[in-house]
C-alpha cells in the first residue's frame, strides 16, 4: 500500500511542487550567410563564422565531373579523388596519414556527375597545419603507381559487393533504363571492371592535370575562427596554390525515357523484392522546388507518410518504403533544365510483390484524385522547417549545404530563401507538384527479384511492359 511520506522524527512531512518550466520565446533562425571572395591565385572562397564551432567543416569543389572523363575510363575520377590522400610531393602515403592523425583531422574525397568534392574536419586550433596538408594534396599529389595499382584493386574487388548488393544492382540498372545509351549518366558513376582496370597512375595525373587548378576551385570554411588568423592561413597554404586558367567547360543536357514500363533483374531464388521507380524532374532551379520538396516529405519522408502508412503499417508488406529527390546535374551551358532524380526506394516480401506495386499505384492514383491534406502539407513544413536549426547546428552540416549550392550554381542565399518558401507553399502548390513528380502512367520501375514469382502478378498490374534482365 501507498505510505505517507515521513520526516526524520517520524512525523508527517509535506512535498512542495514546483511549477513545470515553461519553454521560452523561439530565437530567430535563418540559415548562415557566408562571406564570398576570391583570392589572388583565382580560388573562390565562402567563409563562414560560427562562434563555438570548434571544429572547422571544409569543403572543396573541383570542376572535374565524371562527364569530362576520357572515353574507356570511366571511374578515373574517383580513383583520382581516392589518390589525393595518398602522399605528395613532400609526404608518402603513410607520413601523410600519421600528420592529418597528429592534426586529428579527418580527409574524406569523392567523385560524382558534377565533381569531385573534398572535405576536411579538424579542430580550429590545429586548422593551420590542416589546411597545408590539403594544399599539398591538391597542388602536388603524388599519384605513386603503387598506390594507384592498389586503388585500382580495391575498387574492382569493390564492384562485386556491389553487383550482389540488390539496391545497388537496382539503381545501375535504373540509369541504364532511364537515360539515353551511351551518355555517361547512364552508366556507373565509379566505372565498371573493363573500365577501372584500364586505368593507371598516367591516367590519374593526366586527369588531374587536366581539370584541378585553383581557379576553377571553390573552398568553403566554416567553424570559429574567433583565435585563427584565417586570413594568413588561407595565404600560406591554398592561397600559394598556382596553376593556368581553364577554357569554358561544356555542360550538355540530359535527355531521358520515363515512358511507363518495368524491367526486373532477375535473383532466382530471392525472398525480398528490391524496388526502385521514378523519373527525371525539376531541379533546385525550378520554382517548383519547394512545393515538390513537400509533397516528396509527404508522400514517402517518414514512417507516417502515405506510403508506409500503407505498405508498412496497414499492409505489413515491407519495413519501409521512401521517396526523395536527388540532384544529379547542374543546369547546362545551353540553358538546359538541371537534372533531378524523383524516385521511390524500398524492399518488400517476394510474395507480395504484385499487391504490393498495386497500392503503392493506388496511392499515387488518390494524390492524383483527392490531393494532399492540410495537416499532411503542415507536417511536412514543421519537420523540414522546423528542425533546420538543429541541422544545421554544425560546421559540417552548413560547410556541406553551401558546397551543394556551389556545385549546382545556386546563389549563397539560396537555403535560406528556401526555408521562406517553404514555410509559404500551400497544400494546392504541393499537391500539383507531387501529381506531376510521379505521374503513375510515366514512371521507370526497376525491380530486383525472383523473376518467376513475381513476373506474372506485375504484368497484371498494366503499369507498363515488363522485361526481364538475367544475370542479376
Amino acid at each position: 500500500m501507498p505510505t505517507t511520506p515521513t520526516s526524520a522524527s517520524g512525523s508527517p512531512s509535506s512535498m512542495d511542487f514546483h511549477p513545470r518550466p515553461r519553454g521560452g520565446e523561439p530565437r530567430p533562425w535563418a540559415f548562415p550567410e557566408p562571406r564570398r571572395e576570391t583570392l589572388p591565385n583565382g580560388l573562390t572562397l565562402l567563409r563562414c563564422h560560427r562562434p563555438g564551432q570548434q571544429v572547422v567543416a571544409v569543403e572543396i569543389n573541383l570542376d572535374a565531373p565524371l562527364d569530362a572523363e576520357p572515353e574507356g575510363l570511366d571511374g578515373v575520377a574517383t580513383l583520382m579523388a581516392r589518390a589525393l590522400s595518398e602522399g605528395t610531393d613532400k609526404h608518402d602515403a603513410e607520413e601523410f596519414a600519421a600528420e592529418l592523425e597528429r592534426c586529428g583531422a579527418t580527409l574524406d574525397a569523392h567523385a560524382d556527375h558534377p565533381g569531385v568534392r573534398v572535405a576536411l574536419e579538424v579542430p580550429s586550433s590545429r586548422l593551420p597545419k590542416a589546411l597545408g596538408l590539403l594544399a599539398d594534396a591538391l597542388r602536388a599529389p603524388a599519384f605513386a603507381p603503387s598506390e594507384v595499382e592498389r586503388l585500382v584493386q580495391n575498387r574492382l574487388d569493390e564492384i562485386p559487393h556491389e553487383l550482389a548488393n540488390p539496391a545497388r544492382r537496382a539503381a545501375r540498372q535504373f540509369y541504364r533504363e532511364l537515360f539515353e545509351e551511351g551518355t555517361r549518366i547512364s552508366r556507373p558513376r565509379q566505372g565498371t571492371e573493363e573500365t577501372v582496370g584500364r586505368i593507371d597512375a598516367a591516367a590519374v595525373r593526366a586527369f588531374y592535370e587536366t581539370h584541378v587548378r585553383p581557379a576553377t576551385t571553390t573552398v568553403v570554411v566554416v567553424g570559429d575562427f574567433s583565435e585563427i588568423d584565417l586570413d594568413t592561413a588561407l595565404a600560406e597554404t591554398l592561397g600559394a596554390w598556382t596553376g593556368s586558367q581553364a577554357p569554358a567547360r561544356e555542360v550538355r543536357p540530359v535527355s531521358s525515357d520515363d515512358a511507363g514500363r518495368v524491367v526486373i533483374v532477375d535473383r532466382p531464388g530471392a525472398v525480398q523484392t528490391q524496388l526502385l521507380i521514378g523519373r527525371v524532374g525539376p531541379d533546385r532551379h525550378d520554382r517548383v522546388w519547394p512545393a515538390q520538396l513537400l509533397g516528396i516529405y509527404t508522400l514517402g519522408g517518414t514512417p507516417t507518410a502515405r506510403l508506409d502508412r500503407v505498405l508498412r503499417e496497414e499492409k505489413g508488406y515491407t519495413y519501409g518504403v521512401r521517396a526523395f529527390a536527388q540532384v544529379l546535374r547542374p543546369p547546362g551551358t545551353d540553358g538546359s533544365p538541371g537534372t533531378a532524380l524523383l524516385a521511390i526506394s524500398g524492399s518488400i516480401a517476394t510474395d507480395v510483390t504484385g499487391p504490393a506495386l498495386e497500392d503503392l499505384w493506388g496511392v499515387l492514383r488518390r494524390v492524383a484524385d483527392e490531393g494532399l491534406t492540410d495537416d499532411e502539407r503542415d507536417f511536412a513544413v514543421r519537420n523540414l522547417v522546423g528542425v533546420a536549426p538543429l541541422k544545421y547546428e554544425m560546421a559540417v552540416s552548413v560547410a556541406g549545404t553551401l558546397a551543394d549550392q556551389v556545385e549546382q550554381g545556386l546563389p549563397d542565399d539560396f537555403q535560406a530563401r528556401l526555408y521562406a518558401a517553404l514555410a509559404e507553399t500551400g497544400t494546392v502548390e504541393v499537391t500539383a507538384a507531387t501529381v506531376s513528380a510521379f505521374p503513375p502512367d510515366r514512371l521507370v520501375t526497376v525491380l530486383v527479384g525472383d523473376a518467376e514469382q513475381i513476373a506474372d502478378p506485375v504484368r497484371e498490374l498494366g503499369i507498363g511492359e515488363v522485361t526481364v534482365v538475367r544475370g542479376g
